[in-house]
């Protein structure tokens, strides 16, 4: 059995509709070229524009675009053992590019959906996740019908990073815990483990993961999601 069954049952849970766009680094602009309604006020009362795709915030000081960025998390380039496993860590940023997009709208909806919930009964949630499930199965089954194996497992980790949820937690949360520990077993069936926490500093695989991360955001590859520095791992 293929991951795609089990990650296609994950999205239906937090209600996806669409897929994301990858943003591409952005020329910075005059403020003054900007919607007014875009701009926003520093602390010392400056107006500006910020620009998502860079991390930063462009001003327009004695007309001249000043640029400052965010704070960028310098992380290390794994140190490769052998060209095999040099090789595979261009294969996870093929992965990644192609599964983050998917993943940032499947973290928007599922806080959207977090948000819908809050004020409704658990039989009211229960009738609200399953009618957004048969609303968009037969469409994101064949969306997802090229998805991986590899590529599940790295969508789950992305989840578990911005979430602090395993994808077991969340199905379990969504739909019971009936629910989760069969699609658990589903997930084992497929080499992936849905229990499995995204942890850099054990996990060899999730420390390219990470690097590879950093290194997107830190070049405007990749939009950041909200919170995405706060994640934190003890050694």
């Amino acid at each position: 059995m293929k991951f795609k069954k089990l990650i296609l049952i994950f999205l239906l849970f937090t209600g996806l509709f669409t897929y994301a766009q990858q943003d591409s680094v952005i020329i910075a602009k005059p403020v003054s070229q900007y919607p007014p309604e875009l701009l926003k006020t520093d602390e010392l009362g400056n107006k500006y524009y910020y620009d998502e795709g860079q991390k930063a915030r462009i001003y327009e000081i004695n007309g001249e675009n000043v640029v400052v960025m965010d704070e960028l998390i310098l992380f290390k380039k794994p140190r490769f053992n052998n060209q095999l496993d040099q090789n595979y860590y261009f294969f996870l940023n093929k992965k990644l590019n192609r599964v983050y997009p998917l993943f940032l709208t499947a973290l928007d909806q599922y806080e959207d959906i977090q948000d819908d919930m809050k004020d409704l009964d658990r039989n009211t949630q229960r009738k609200y996740v399953s009618q957004r499930q048969n609303a968009l199965a037969d469409q994101y089954e064949t969306q997802l019908k090229d998805l991986t194996t590899t590529e599940g497992r790295v969508f789950a980790k992305l989840m578990n990073r911005a979430t602090g949820k395993t994808v077991y937690d969340i199905i379990r949360e969504l739909r019971g815990g009936w629910s989760a520990f069969w699609w658990n077993v589903k997930g084992n069936i497929a080499d992936v483990d849905i229990k499995e926490p995204f942890d850099p500093h054990k996990n060899r695989t999730d420390e390219f993961l990470e690097a590879l991360l950093q290194s997107n955001w830190n070049a405007g590859y990749f939009r950041p999601y909200p919170g995405y520095m706060n994640f934190k791992v003890k050694k």
